[in-house]
């Protein structure tokens, strides 16, 4: 039985993805969160042979919630599950801990097919994920600007261009609100900017937002 752990800020994709495991014998959800705060606590005292993670959630994001998780439960099996399909999001996700990386374009059979993988200690990648890499390393791809940024950056970036504010995320993060800001100027100076509209608008450049939320 492969137990499995769902965490989404969307319960309407938690229900979707809960139904699809279901339906497998050897699946069993132990477990739903609606964030990353949620997801590290309960891990604190308990376990999954599979979390999968959505990386996109408001406050502690997937990517500081594996890096978390990971660091207490090494060996912690961990499937991001996105909408983000741009470099440096899965290189960042890996290297946090995460196993596996699968897109929200993924079909239900692939879905079960990296579950199983993952469980049994393998490393899952999208294939279109894994082929962007292969041609980004082969070709003169314009290198994206995000790659320079540390996973704090990153994730604050997410979270500006998501619409927080600075007291927001300094409460989500339990870092101080000057605290935040050098963060906030810091990855405005590694991305040659000068303020949160240039941050959305090159974000959307690169592909790193979801535009269907705008």
């Amino acid at each position: 039985m492969i137990r499995v752990y769902l965490v989404d800020d969307h319960e309407i994709v938690r229900t979707g993805i809960r139904r699809i495991l279901e339906d497998e014998k050897s699946f069993k959800v132990v477990g739903e969160a609606p964030d990353g705060e949620t997801a590290v606590q309960w891990s604190r005292d308990n376990e999954a042979d599979i979390i999968l993670m959505d990386m996109n959630m408001p406050g502690m994001g997937g990517l500081e919630a594996t890096k978390k998780i990971s660091r207490y439960r090494p060996h912690a099996r961990i499937i991001v599950l996105t909408i983000q399909t741009e470099d440096p999001f899965p290189t960042k996700v890996m290297q946090a801990g995460a196993s596996g990386y699968l897109t929200k374009n993924a079909s239900p059979p692939e879905m079960i097919n990296a579950i199983r993988q993952v469980a049994h200690g393998q490393r899952y990648l999208s294939p279109e994920i894994a082929q962007k890499i292969a041609l980004n390393q082969v070709t003169n791809h314009e290198e994206n600007p995000f790659s320079a940024l540390s996973e704090r950056e990153l994730q604050i970036m997410m979270m500006i261009t998501n619409g927080e504010k600075v007291n927001d995320i300094s409460e989500r993060l339990n870092l101080s609100p000057k605290t935040v800001n050098s963060y906030r100027y810091r990855l405005f100076s590694k991305l040659d900017i000068n303020g949160d509209v240039e941050l959305t608008r090159l974000a959307i450049r690169y592909k790193m937002l979801d535009t269907t939320q705008f």
